[in-house]
C-alpha cells in the first residue's frame, strides 16, 4: 500500500492509501524524493476546466492528483532495464504524485552530480517545457525576447533566454512581486500588461522594432492578443501556456496548442518521440539538458523554490491554489519522510 495525493472534487484533493502494482520488465520502482507543482495545469485539473483530463469528472471521482515528475531514489528496477541500478538518483517524468513510482526506464534519467540536490532536480522536467518552447522559435543569441507570464514556466523562460543570450529579455506579469523577481532571474525590462503602453514600451527598449520571440506563458487569449501588438515583423510567438476558455472563436489549445502548429505549437507533447533534431528535441534530452545546467550553473533553481511542504498538507495546498492564480512560483511536495 502506499500513499497518493488525488483530487475528488472541484478545488478538492485529498491524500489516499492506493495500491502499488508488480512491476514490469521496463520498469524501475523509485522511492519518490520531492514533487514540484505545476501550478498553471494543476489548478485547471483541480478545477476540472475544459481541455483538462478531469473535465466532466462527477464529484468523488478519484481524478489526477497533480504532479506529472519527481526526484527521487531507484529501489528495484525490472529484468529488462539496463540504465538503472538500484540506488541512483532520478529525475522521474510522466510520473504521480505518490510516495512510490512504477516508472518505464526510458522515463527515468540519472541525476548527473551528486552535489544537486533532489529538490532542485525535481523541477528539470517542469524547465524542459520553456526550454522546447524557446527551441521551437529559433532564437539565434542576440535577438530581443519578451516572456509573458511569470509562474513557474515563465521564471525558466527567463533564465534559459539568459543562458541562450537573447537582448533585451522582458517578462510582463500583472504581479509586481513577480515582475521583481524576473529581474533576479535575469529580465533586462519589467512590464505590467495591464499598461495601456505596453506595446509601446517593448517597442521603446528594442529600437521601435519590438520582440523578435515572445513567449506566451498565461495561456490567456488576450495575452495572445498583446503579444501580436508587441512582436517584431517576422517575429515568432512561442504558445508555452496552455489555453483551455477561448473567448476568440479559437481553440487555441486544441487548434495550435496540442498539435504544435506554428504560430508555434510548444505543448510538451509536440515533440519528437525517439531522435533529436535542430529546434525539436526530445523530452528526455531536454531533461538531461536541464540537469545539466543545473547541476554546472547554467540554471540556479534556488531563486524558484519557494515552499516545501508534506503531502498530508495536500488539501490545503490545493484549497490555496484552487482561490488563488498568484500561488508562489516553485513549491515542492516532500515525500522524504512517507
Amino acid at each position: 500500500m502506499i500513499k497518493q495525493i488525488f483530487f475528488t472534487g472541484k478545488g478538492r484533493a485529498e491524500l489516499l492509501d492506493n495500491e502499488l502494482r508488480p512491476i514490469h520488465d521496463d520498469e524501475a520502482l523509485v522511492k519518490t524524493a520531492y514533487v514540484p507543482i505545476s501550478a498553471g495545469t494543476e489548478r485547471a485539473c483541480l478545477l476540472r476546466m475544459p481541455n483538462t483530463t478531469a473535465f466532466g469528472l462527477p464529484e468523488g471521482a478519484r481524478g489526477w492528483g497533480g504532479g506529472y515528475s519527481s526526484a527521487g531514489i531507484v529501489k528495484e528496477t525490472g529484468r529488462d532495464v539496463k540504465s538503472l541500478a538500484v540506488g541512483d538518483r532520478v529525475l522521474t517524468f510522466w510520473s504521480n504524485n505518490r510516495s512510490y513510482n512504477l516508472v518505464k526506464e526510458c522515463h527515468a534519467v540519472k541525476i548527473p552530480d551528486e552535489t544537486l540536490d533532489l529538490s532542485y532536480a525535481a523541477f528539470a522536467f517542469i524547465a524542459s517545457f520553456p526550454a522546447a518552447g524557446i527551441r521551437k522559435t529559433r532564437l539565434e543569441f542576440g535577438e530581443s525576447a519578451a516572456v509573458f507570464g511569470l509562474g513557474i514556466l515563465g521564471a525558466f523562460a527567463v533564465q534559459l533566454l539568459r543562458a541562450t543570450g537573447a537582448y533585451p529579455i522582458m517578462a510582463a506579469d500583472l504581479s509586481a512581486e513577480r515582475r521583481k523577481s524576473a529581474l533576479d532571474w535575469g529580465a533586462d525590462y519589467v512590464f505590467d500588461p495591464a499598461d495601456p503602453e505596453l506595446a509601446q514600451s517593448v517597442k521603446d527598449v528594442t529600437g521601435g522594432k519590438g520582440a523578435r520571440v515572445i513567449i506566451e506563458v498565461t495561456g490567456q487569449s488576450v495575452a495572445l492578443k498583446q503579444a501580436l501588438d508587441c512582436v517584431a515583423p517576422f517575429g515568432r510567438i512561442s504558445l508555452l501556456g496552455c489555453t483551455r476558455v477561448s473567448d476568440t472563436g479559437i481553440d487555441f489549445y486544441q487548434q495550435v496548442h496540442r498539435p504544435g502548429i506554428t504560430i508555434v505549437g510548444a505543448h510538451s507533447h509536440a515533440r519528437p518521440k525517439l531522435e533529436s533534431c535542430p529546434y525539436y528535441w526530445t523530452v528526455r534530452d531536454d531533461c538531461v539538458a536541464m540537469l545539466n545546467f543545473m547541476a554546472y550553473g547554467r540554471l540556479d533553481a534556488t531563486k524558484i523554490l519557494s515552499e516545501v511542504h508534506p503531502p498530508e498538507a495536500a488539501p490545503e495546498v490545493y484549497g490555496r491554489l484552487a482561490a488563488n492564480k498568484e500561488f508562489p512560483v516553485g513549491v515542492l511536495f516532500d515525500w522524504t519522510k512517507i
